[in-house]
């Protein structure tokens, strides 16, 4: 394989697979109100969080992990405030006593926090001001998770970056990424550059999944789709990442390895690969490189959509399970080319209506339509170009899917939003 596509990929996977406590947009919230109280330096007298209308849709009705089940970007800023450690970054409320959920509890029944929509063309902005002791101090995160482009004390600047183009300077050129290429890079890939890495996040995502089916969450969704059929592989792959998400969509304080900026999408890329690995009895190594090529397809899939959008990003992940599952099985890059068309035609139209305890369902269905994807090819089967926004070719088609996530359903999100918001 080429030098620099090859060491972009492994690039890709390490920007891309990083630990996760708790839903991360609500996260991002926490990290930007701890670290803008470490700029202030006191416990602030007053909150202002200004959000864009995609981050209020993930964070309003999901539970913020070490809160005592606090729902809300109110929780979430006054968690980071009150409990976190900037220098976690995604993990900044992971180390929480139950002393300081109880002043959690107390500072944000006692401090008023105003949260608003921000008028801002990013569909990624967190923009949090405090005061206290006659000072003020702002931090503001856009486009990723992480990326804080602002920082200031009293009206002094004290940290900014350039927003325009943010997205192409901090990650690695996603346009690299082919689906013939990155079967081709899982293939030859030295495991020593990326197996510790994608081992973490088959542990972790398998060990909250494992807690979901064992413990109450959400609509316990995983428990539900087992309760028939605990034996059906397909069942327990749809089963075991639906119980995942039902755990950590539901307050479970469990880590989880991320991708395309989501636990949803980082659990549904490899805990399917996962099960399935176990039922064919597949080495660690095989089972390794099955989520390495899971991961990439989620990766590819969602650059064209965005990290955010009306668009369900587990419908790129369930894809890339799919993928993953069919490599275990032996598929050549043809069938696994069909696989994803397949998958993408099925079930394209799920909308994201916001981080909850539904998207475990949605994964469950996103999954199975990743199986169903790859079973319809195996039985001389196909969905072709022309068949709605099926293109020839798996790259044309998952440009469309772009384009119809990206472009078609931005007033798509703009509706759900005016739906969750006002009735």
């Amino acid at each position: 394989m080429e030098e620099k596509i090859y060491s972009e990929y492994v690039k890709i996977l390490h920007e891309e697979l990083l630990p996760a406590m708790g839903c991360t947009e609500p996260i991002a919230i926490a990290y930007a109100a701890a670290a803008a109280r470490e700029i202030l330096g006191c416990l602030p007298e007053r909150i202002e969080v200004s959000v864009s209308g995609n981050i209020l849709k993930n964070v309003k009705s999901v539970v913020v992990p070490h809160t005592g089940g606090l729902r809300g970007i109110a929780a979430a800023a006054c968690a980071g405030i009150v409990c976190g450690r900037s220098e976690k970054q995604l993990e900044v409320i992971s180390q929480v006593s139950e002393e300081q959920v109880m002043q959690l509890k107390q500072y944000l029944a006692v401090t008023p926090v105003s949260v608003c929509l921000a008028n801002t063309p990013h569909i990624f902005d967190i923009d949090v001001k405090l005061e206290g002791n006659g000072h003020n101090s702002r931090v503001r995160i856009v486009e990723y998770h992480t990326n804080i482009v602002l920082e200031e004390r009293d009206g002094r600047t004290l940290l900014e970056k350039e927003i325009a183009g943010v997205a192409e300077k901090i990650t690695t050129d996603r346009s690299l990424l082919s689906v013939e290429k990155i079967c081709e890079f899982v293939r030859c890939v030295d495991l020593g550059e990326v197996g510790d890495l994608v081992g973490k996040q088959a542990e972790l995502n398998m060990a909250i999944a494992e807690e979901g089916l064992k413990n109450q969450y959400g609509a316990n969704i995983g428990k539900i789709l087992l309760q028939n059929s605990p034996q059906d592989v397909r069942v327990k792959a749809r089963a075991y990442a639906a119980a995942a998400s039902d755990a950590r969509m539901n307050g479970c304080e469990m880590p989880v390895v991320i991708v395309s900026g989501s636990g949803n999408q980082g659990i549904t890329a490899s805990v399917p690969v996962v099960v399935y690995a176990r039922e064919f009895k597949k080495s660690r190594e095989e089972m390794l490189r099955a989520i390495v090529l899971s991961d990439l397809v989620t990766i590819h899939l969602k650059t064209g959509i965005g990290r955010l959008s009306a668009y369900c990003g587990a419908v790129s992940a369930g894809v890339g399970a799919g993928a993953g599952i069919a490599y275990l099985s032996g598929a050549s890059f043809k069938q696994i080319s069909h696989t994803i068309v397949n998958a993408v035609a099925i079930v394209s139209g799920i909308i994201c209506d916001g981080a909850k305890a539904s998207c475990a369902a949605k994964i469950s269905q996103a999954v199975e339509a990743g199986i169903l994807g790859y079973d319809m090819y195996c039985s001389g089967n196909q969905f072709y170009g022309g068949d709605g926004i099926v293109k020839k070719g798996v790259e044309n088609t998952i440009r469309s899917v772009g384009r119809l996530a990206h472009d078609g359903m931005a007033e798509t999100d703009k509706e759900i939003i005016d739906i969750m918001l006002n009735g």
